[in-house]
């Protein structure tokens, strides 16, 4: 008993350290955003949008922001799949958009990204 108690305790903290390893990881992809991004307590629009409270947010609902009428009309609502389907190539997901990106090809990245902006809240607080 005493043993599968251990390999639970193991298998939790290897969870746990990997989800955050996934944050840290997608602080430093967001390096590639933060010209045009920002998030947290101080977060203010930019060239692009804040990116607080993305996690079930609609595109182009952002007050203070002015969104292309694609993305306006997009009628995403931001989730993981959705997320990571546009950050690949933003033009493609959502033609006519303002945003001017290249793109994040792997997932692995991508999916970083998105576990370090669903920590943020529409406060920019974390979760």
């Amino acid at each position: 008993m005493k043993r599968i108690l251990t390999a639970i305790a193991v298998v939790a903290a290897s969870v746990s350290a990997a989800a955050a390893e996934d944050v840290a990881a997608g602080a430093t992809a967001f390096k590639k955003c933060v010209s045009c991004h920002d998030v947290g307590p101080t977060a203010k629009n930019k060239v692009g949008p804040v990116l607080n409270g993305l996690d079930g947010r609609k595109s182009g609902s952002i007050a203070g922001y002015s969104y292309s009428d694609a993305n306006k009309n997009s009628g995403i609502t931001w989730d993981e799949a959705n997320f990571l389907d546009y950050i690949k190539d933003p033009k493609a997901k959502v033609p006519g958009t303002k945003m001017v990106f290249a793109g994040i090809k792997t997932e692995a990245e991508a999916k970083n990204l998105w576990a370090y902006l669903k920590q943020y809240d529409a406060e920019g607080k974390t979760k």
